[in-house]
């Protein structure tokens, strides 16, 4: 993860994001999303502060020099309300900015750097390596957010178990986390979460979407017949 050549699948995450982001008219940014109250411009103007979020912990890592990922909550809120009503042109030009610095800031890193911990709004601790598992996950996980043609389907496999893995490993940092297996029947993706709990098989692509809160894991099953579960918290 250390070789910038890693930021390969961010790229090609980036291209087909704003290729869905060009697709729509002006009057469609105003739709709904997968994560209601927020509209389609809503969630691209998240996509976009991000990723300046996550360039900001990317020059502590650099620098030593302690930079929080958002000067706060409230503040964090109220960029995404004010960019939420722009033009498509204007969404386009503000993502595909915004991914060129990520970029910068990756390729700017020391061998030293990328072993730094930076500390995320959320307080778990992450090193440039984990942020760009970070970067990934808010590009595929908010496209298919767009509902806009772009299903959890339609992410890359690879991209997909990169995913579910990162949040798993956020799950096993929560002593709240209940036992839980997972086991996609199309990958051979497995994840075990402590002993005893019940074990969700499904597509690898079910399982995102349930995992990430976005399904409540209709398309799954329980081992002995049981109800699928809700989704831990794990953000």
């Amino acid at each position: 993860m250390q070789d910038p050549g890693t930021l390969a699948p961010i790229n090609a995450s980036v291209d087909r994001f704003l290729a869905t982001v060009a697709s729509l008219t002006d009057a469609q940014v105003g739709g709904d999303t997968l994560i209601p109250p927020w509209t389609r411009g809503h969630v691209i103007t998240h996509v976009a502060r991000a990723t300046d979020s996550l360039c900001r912990l990317l020059t502590w890592a650099r620098t030593g020099v302690e930079t929080p990922q958002y000067t706060s909550m409230d503040a964090r809120a109220a960029e995404i309300d004010a960019g939420a009503g722009r033009a498509v042109a204007d969404l386009v030009a503000d993502v595909r900015d915004t991914a060129a610095r990520f970029e910068t800031a990756v390729r700017a890193l020391s061998p030293a750097a990328w072993r730094a911990e930076v500390r995320m709004r959320t307080g778990e601790l992450r090193t440039p390596t984990a942020l760009i598992a970070t970067r990934l996950r808010e590009l595929e996980i908010h496209h298919a957010d767009l509902d806009a043609g772009y299903g959890f389907s339609d992410i890359p496999a690879d991209a997909a178990r990169w995913i579910i893995d990162d949040i798993v490993e956020a799950l096993t940092r929560r002593p709240e986390t209940p036992p839980l297996r997972l086991e996609a029947t199309d990958t051979g993706l497995v994840h075990a979460l402590g002993t005893g709990g019940p074990t969700v098989t499904g597509r690898q692509a079910d399982i995102l979407a349930w995992l990430s809160g976005r399904s409540s894991g209709t398309e799954l099953r329980a081992s002995g017949g049981d109800k699928v579960p809700a989704a831990p918290f794990w953000i």
